[in-house]
């Protein structure tokens, strides 16, 4: 049997020159500069918002984006800012493009996508008037009222080479008031954005420049996947390649907070990169890091590179935007200053905190009603509030945390945090499968969180795939070695060696687990099942004796804990602290 290719969902943009053909006829040279400046702008806002062409054929580009929304984003930027070019030509002059937009499965390979996904966009992009846009229905369902976009309802449309009619809809770009920010671009709110530098080459070896350039162009591509900050498009940024310029000064020109830039040096079979972020406004390092590696594979050393990287300049981020806002006078926070006081607290792990972070994350949701990513901490904070034994009913708190999570994926179905919660929530809901569904959805959305892959782990172990689970929480421990959370994938992967029995590895991960953080609770309880189930019983009773002293109550509340579905599971999991006569 013909194995079927794989396939995935993503949202496709097609756009094309109008009359191509007749502008050359005219004046083939001043066309082409033109209309290579055009391809430029096309791109570099494809980039911007997070999506990748795919491929250009002539006067014509393809590119695919994992979220609906970004892809309409990009093609009203693209349209508004080309209007304003072409304003001042006259009309035989004007270069215009049609944009076609679908959402469906597509086939990926070799570096291109196809498949009627891709069909229906390009047969889509004809329908469209010159300079404007058109959209399947999947399209518009999906932007919903995300967007302030007036539609013209053009019916069913029979389109070729697709056997089915296809809904299609016309943007109405005069009425839509899509905020931009004067170039085009759609603008994120006032986040801070983020310029990667292209890597300096150190090997005094022209032939090293294709790593040097192609290592900081996945950085780019990887750090894009995160939308908590812009990142400065490539086409922008490759210009200060080989310019001695000040920081600060690249920072300003380009509109960047933070710039991250680096260094390759290759000696024999090693190569040395070094990275550093540095705070553009004030110069400073926020962070800085050296790999060595052997050069053996070397795009899987870039590969592995770039993950390191990017895994670790994202909190790094976070962490340094949460310190400025500590040090912002209350009277000018913003929603996205609430927000990262909001992830401050959530990091600390007490219930204390846990309150501060859900007040923290109302204000921002008071001050901006529809922002995603606070309405998805809101969430995250009361299906944290089940962890430390609230007092509110665990009902309630799942309702809460399903409420705002679900209102988080609505207002912005691209957020993986917001599928993160949505899927956490699932879990506590007991509904595995849809809990893993959800957390597959945030890693597709960012590939590089280490969260994310060690929630995927716990919820694969949960439903008895411990293997593949451990093989994800390994990894996530190595994608982040910073994470605030390092102790709680630790326990986790624990949890999972000692579901196969292997109670010597589990205890190696929990003790480290509880050596980076001795005041919590839940793991001295964890280590006191790995240390019963290995017969250190003295040992074992010492440990519940702590938990109990952190959080009096907790052994007795913890009698009830049943982490698997399996009752076989759950047995051998406790079954030492039974025989010692250790279970409450």
């Amino acid at each position: 049997m013909e194995e079927r290719l794989p396939r995935k969902l993503a949202a496709i943009l097609y756009a094309d020159i109008v009359g191509y053909s007749r502008l050359t006829g005219d004046d083939e040279d001043a066309t082409h500069r033109r209309l290579s400046e055009y391809l430029d702008l096309v791109s570099e806002t494809i980039e911007q918002h997070r999506g990748r062409v795919m491929h250009y054929a002539g006067d014509a580009v393809l590119a695919q984006f994992g979220a609906v929304l970004d892809a309409m984003s990009t093609a009203v930027a693209i349209q508004k800012e080309l209007r304003i070019r072409n304003d001042p030509l006259s009309g035989d002059r004007k270069v215009q493009f049609r944009i076609g937009i679908n959402s469906g499965d597509v086939i990926e390979d070799r570096g291109d996508i196809y498949g009627d996904g891709v069909n229906v966009a390009a047969r889509l992009e004809s329908l469209a008037n010159p300079g404007g846009i058109c959209i399947s229905d999947a399209v518009r369902t999906a932007v919903g009222k995300k967007l302030d976009i007036d539609y013209e309802d053009m019916g069913e449309q029979e389109v070729k080479n697709i056997s089915q009619p296809v809904r299609a809809y016309r943007v109405d770009l005069v009425n839509s008031q899509l905020q931009t920010d004067g170039s085009g671009k759609v603008t994120p709110g006032e986040l801070p954005a983020v310029a990667v530098l292209p890597f300096t080459n150190l090997s005094g070896d022209p032939e090293q420049e294709y790593f040097s350039d192609g290592l900081t162009e996945d950085i780019i591509t990887g750090l894009s996947y995160w939308r908590a900050f812009p990142i400065i498009a490539r086409n922008s940024t490759f210009t200060y390649k080989g310019v001695s310029v000040r920081v600060q000064e690249i920072a300003q020109e380009l509109g960047a907070r933070y710039v991250l830039e680096g260094s390759v040096r290759t000696a024999g079979k090693r190569i040395r990169v070094t990275a550093q972020l540095i705070d553009g406004e004030t110069g400073h390092h926020v962070w800085a890091e050296k790999y060595d590696r052997a050069l053996e594979d070397i795009f899987e050393v870039q590969d592995e590179i770039t993950l390191s990287i990017v895994a670790t300049v994202q909190p790094e981020l976070v962490k340094a935007e949460i310190e400025r806002s500590a040090a912002s006078r209350p009277g000018s926070l913003r929603a996205w200053d609430f927000f990262l006081r909001g992830m401050a607290h959530i990091h600390r792990f007490t219930i204390k905190d846990n309150a501060a972070a859900r007040d923290m994350f109302q204000k921002a949701i008071d001050l901006e009603n529809n922002y995603g990513e606070a309405w998805a901490g809101l969430g995250w904070g009361y299906v944290r509030d089940i962890d430390f034994r609230s007092r509110e009913s665990r009902q309630s708190l799942i309702d809460k945390g399903f409420n705002a999570a679900r209102k988080a994926v609505e207002l912005d179905d691209s957020s993986a945090l917001a599928h993160l919660v949505l899927g956490t929530a699932y879990v506590w809901a007991e509904n595995l499968k849809l809990g893993i569904a959800q957390v597959e959805k945030c890693i597709e959305l960012n590939p590089y969180s280490a969260h994310a892959h060690m929630a995927l782990g716990n919820r694969l172990d949960l439903v008895g795939r411990t293997d593949e689970g451990i093989d994800k929480m390994e990894r996530s421990l190595e994608l982040n070695p910073r994470d605030p959370w390092r102790p709680n994938y630790m326990a986790y992967l624990a949890r999972a060696y000692a579901s196969k029995g292997d109670y010597e590895t589990a205890l190696v991960w929990i003790e480290r687990a509880v050596n980076l953080r001795l005041d919590d609770a839940d793991l001295q309880y964890r280590l006191a099942i790995c240390l019963a189930n290995l017969g250190k019983v003295d040992d074992a009773r010492d440990a519940l004796g702590e938990c109990e002293r952190l959080h009096p109550g907790q052994v007795s509340e913890r009698s009830s804990w049943r982490p698997y579905s399996d009752d076989e599971r759950n047995k051998r999991f406790f079954a030492g602290l039974k025989k010692h006569g250790l279970a409450v």
